[in-house]
C-alpha cells in the first residue's frame, strides 16, 4: 500500500536499489501517532477523578465538573493559536513545550487542598498544554506531509487519542481504585514528560527539512518562511472564516460532537455507571473498549472521506450517535450485559469518526488556512464539551441522575445531523478557453 518515493525535482542519484522504499511522511505520521498516544493519558483521567475528589474533599460534582470544563474550554480555545504557533516556531518546539506544561499541571495536582487549585492546575495548565496537542497538531502534520491519502492519515492520527485511552484507562482506573487518585496523576505527568525527547529527536517540521516532497506531491516544495504574528494570524483567519456560512455550521455540529463525547461520555460515563452499582474498573474498561472500536471507526471514516461526500458522512454519524444515546439510560446496570456491550461497540465506532470529514470540509472551503480554521472549529467542540461537563455535574447534583443529560444530548445529535446536510459543497471554478492562458494546463482544483 505504501508507494515508492517519487522525487520529481531532480533525477535520483546512485543505483535504483538505494531509493527508499517507504516515504519519509509515513515515519513522521508514525512519530505523531505515538506522540498523541503518550499525551492521551491526561485525557483519560478526569472521569475517574470525580468520585474520589468528591469523597476526599467533599467538593460538589458541579465544582469538579467546572474544573474539567475549564480544561476542555482551554483545550479548544488554545488549538487555533497553537496551529499558528506551529507555522511560526515549528511543530517540534510547540509540542515539546505543550507536553512539559501538561506534566507540570498534572504533577502539581497531588499537592492541592482547595478547589481553586484544581481549576488552576488541571483546568488551566493541563488545558493550555493539551490544547496545543489538540487535533490541530494532526491536521498540521497531515497538511504539510501528505497530498494523497490525507483522509486516511487524518483518521489514523485521530484514532491515536483513542489508542492512548485504551492503553491508559485500565491502568489509571486500577491505580485510582487501589492506590488513590494521586498515583494516577503522577502517572499522567510522567507519561507526558517521557514523550518530550521522543518528539524532539524524531519529529520533523516540513518535508524540505529532510530534502524530500510531501507524499503524493508532484514536485519538491521548498519550506515556507516562518509566519510572524501567530496570534494576529489566528484571529484574522477567524474573522475571515466567520463571514462564511460553512464555518458556523461546522462549528455548531462540532460543538455538539464535543458535548456528546468528551463533555458527556468521557467525563460522566464512569460516575453514571457507578451510580447504578457498576465498579469503577468495569466502567473504565468499557470506555477502553470504546477506544478499541474508535480506532477502527475513525480509520474507516478517513477511508470513507477519501471516497464519499463529507457532509453526508457527518449527517449519518451524528444521527446514529443520537439514537444510541437515547437508549443508554436503559442499559446502565450493576453488571455488564450484552445490550451494553452492543452500545459500547456501536458508540465506539462513531466516537470521533466525525473528525476526518470535518477536516476535509475545512480544507475544501478554506485551503491553506484550513488547519487554523479547524483549530477554531475544534474550539467550538471543546466549548460544547465544557458546557456539558459542567451541566452534567450540576444535573447529577440536582436530579440525582444523569438521565436528562443523555436524552438532551441525543436530541442535539439529531440537530447536528440536519445542520451537516445544510453545508453546501464549494463549487469548482468554471474555466473557459478565454480565461485560461494557453501555456497553463487546466488542472487547478479546489484545495483538498
Amino acid at each position: 500500500m505504501l508507494d515508492r518515493v517519487t522525487e520529481t525535482s531532480a533525477p535520483p542519484a546512485g543505483p535504483q536499489l538505494l531509493r527508499p522504499r517507504i516515504h519519509r511522511a509515513w515515519f513522521v505520521a508514525a512519530v505523531t501517532f505515538v506522540t498523541i498516544i503518550g499525551a492521551a493519558a491526561f485525557a483519560s483521567l478526569p472521569g475517574l477523578l470525580i468520585d474520589p475528589l468528591h469523597e476526599e474533599f467533599d467538593w460538589s460534582r458541579g465544582t469538579i465538573g467546572f474544573a474539567v470544563s475549564v480544561n476542555l474550554a482551554l483545550y479548544g480555545l488554545t488549538a487555533p493559536f497553537a496551529a499558528a504557533l506551529m507555522d511560526r516556531f515549528g511543530i517540534r518546539r510547540v509540542v515539546a513545550v505543550a507536553l512539559t506544561v501538561i506534566a507540570v499541571g498534572s504533577g502539581l495536582t497531588v499537592f492541592m487542598t482547595t478547589s481553586w487549585q484544581l481549576v488552576l492546575f488541571w483546568g488551566v495548565l493541563v488545558g493550555l498544554g493539551s490544547g496545543s496537542m489538540a487535533l490541530a497538531f494532526a491536521a498540521t502534520v497531515t497538511n504539510r506531509w501528505f497530498v494523497k491519502r490525507r483522509g486516511l492519515v487524518t483518521g489514523i492520527l485521530t484514532a491515536a487519542g483513542a489508542s492512548g485511552q485504551l492503553v491508559f484507562l485500565p491502568l489509571l482506573s486500577w491505580l485510582v481504585e487501589h492506590h488513590g487518585w494521586r498515583p494516577a496523576s503522577i502517572t499522567v505527568a510522567l507519561s507526558a514528560l517521557a514523550v518530550v525527547p521522543f518528539v524532539w529527536l524524531l519529529l520533523r517540521d516540513h518535508p524540505a527539512d529532510v530534502g524530500t516532497s510531501a507524499y503524493g506531491a508532484e514536485g519538491f516544495t521548498p519550506k515556507p518562511e516562518p509566519v510572524p504574528g501567530a496570534a494576529r494570524r489566528a484571529v484574522t483567519v477567524l474573522f475571515k472564516a466567520a463571514c462564511t456560512g460553512p464555518f458556523w455550521l461546522l462549528a455548531g455540529t462540532f460543538a455538539i460532537c464535543g458535548a456528546s463525547t468528551n463533555g458527556l461520555v468521557k467525563t460522566h460515563f464512569v460516575p453514571a455507571a457507578h451510580d447504578h452499582g457498576m465498579p469503577i474498573t468495569a466502567a473504565a474498561s468499557l470506555l477502553a473498549v470504546i477506544g478499541v472500536f474508535d480506532v477502527v471507526g475513525t480509520i474507516a471514516s478517513g477511508w470513507f472521506t477519501d471516497r464519499f461526500e463529507a457532509r453526508r458522512l457527518l449527517a449519518v454519524y451524528y444521527a446514529l450517535r443520537g439514537v444510541s444515546l437515547l437508549f443508554l439510560p436503559m442499559l446502565l446496570a450493576p453488571s455488564v450485559q450484552p445490550p451494553m456491550l452492543f452500545f459500547i461497540i456501536f458508540y465506539g465506532l462513531d466516537w470521533v469518526a466525525t473528525v476526518p470529514p470535518t477536516i476535509a470540509l475545512c480544507r475544501e472551503h478554506y485551503g491553506e488556512d484550513s488547519a487554523i480554521v479547524f483549530g477554531w472549529v475544534l474550539a467550538s467542540h471543546q466549548v460544547g464539551a465544557a458546557v456539558v461537563a459542567f451541566a452534567g455535574g450540576v444535573a447529577r447534583d440536582v436530579f440525582g441522575s444523569y438521565d436528562v443529560v443523555w436524552y438532551a444530548s441525543g436530541a442535539l445529535c439529531a440537530a447536528a445531523a440536519l445542520m451537516a446536510l445544510v453545508i453546501r459543497r464549494r463549487p469548482l471554478p468554471v474555466l473557459t478557453a478565454v480565461s485560461v492562458p494557453v501555456e497553463k494546463p487546466v488542472t487547478d482544483q479546489v484545495t483538498g
